[in-house]
Parts: C-alpha cells; structure tokens; sequence
C-alpha cells in the first residue's frame, strides 16, 4: 500500500461540515441535471437564389436496375460453368475407373450416355415446339372493346427486337 492513501495519514481536521457536504451534494446534482447548451447541427441559407448562375445542386434518383439480357447472361453462365465442372468431374471419376482400359472402351461407355443426353435434348426441344405451335385464344368481353395485336420479332446475336 502507498503511504499517502494509508487510513492513518488522512488527517481528522479536513473533512466537510455537514452544511458543506449538503451544499456541494446539491452544486454536483444541479450541474449533472442541468440541460446542455443548445449547439446547433444544422443550417439552412433561407436567402432567395439567384435567377440566373450556378444552379443549386438537383436531386438525382440512382436507380441501378440490372437489364433483363445481362440478369440471363449471368445466370446462364453460372450454369454451364456449374454444368462444365459437373460433366469434367464425372468423366474424370469415370476415366480414373477405367484407367487400366484403352481410350476404345472408354468411348464405348461414355457414347451411350451422350446419346441419351442428345434424345433427352431433342425430345424436349420437340415437345416445346408443339406446345408453342398450338397458340389459339378465345377472349370473351361483354361491351365495347378494342383490340391490338402486337408481333414481337427478335433477332441477331445483340437481340435487335422488332415490334408490329
């Protein structure tokens, strides 16, 4: 313990009445209860703008909305990257498996899986087709109505869309 902390160094003779231990309990209350000076945070120039100038800065809105062809792009590279990793990872397994047989039987074994791949593909390119080909409507409306038939034509690798 430090010599000047010690409870036999404190003299008796220094310690507050108890008129000023009430006093100074009230000056320590009062300024912890007193409201904080008011500084303010903000300003506002209320002085009319000049009518000609430098024009005050205008709100711009930023709305970063994604385009529809680059939303695809992105997910349809994500797929076939996922797809390419899935497919080499399996040849690999496949090929690890028949390491000790030649390139022959190995085309052997993954040619009918590619042929099946191939017939899934053009049945469901046929299907997709006969449902697209089958496109009557019947509308029923009671009272007058007005009628516009748009055809969409889209085209090129940049997807140049033609509307009639």
């Amino acid at each position: 313990m430090y010599p000047e902390t010690t409870p036999e160094t404190v003299r008796p003779d220094t310690g507050m009445s108890d008129a000023e231990a009430t006093a100074e309990a009230r000056r320590i209350i009062a300024d912890a209860y007193r409201p904080a000076p008011e500084v303010p945070t903000s300003y506002r120039d209320t002085s009319p703008l000049p009518a000609y100038g430098d024009t005050p800065p205008v709100l711009q809105p930023d709305h970063r909305i994604v385009p529809a062809w680059a939303a695809g792009t992105a997910v349809a590279g994500i797929g076939v990257g996922a797809a390419c990793v899935g497919v080499g990872c399996g040849v690999w397994l496949a090929c690890q498996g028949f390491a000790a047989v030649s390139l022959t039987s190995v085309l052997f074994v993954t040619l009918p899986i590619a042929a099946v791949a191939a017939v899934v593909a053009a049945v469901g390119s046929a299907l997709r087709s006969v449902k697209a080909a089958h496109a009557e409507h019947h509308h029923h409306y009671t009272g007058p109505v007005r009628q516009e038939n748009t055809t969409t034509h889209t085209r090129g690798v940049f997807a140049r869309t033609t509307n009639r």
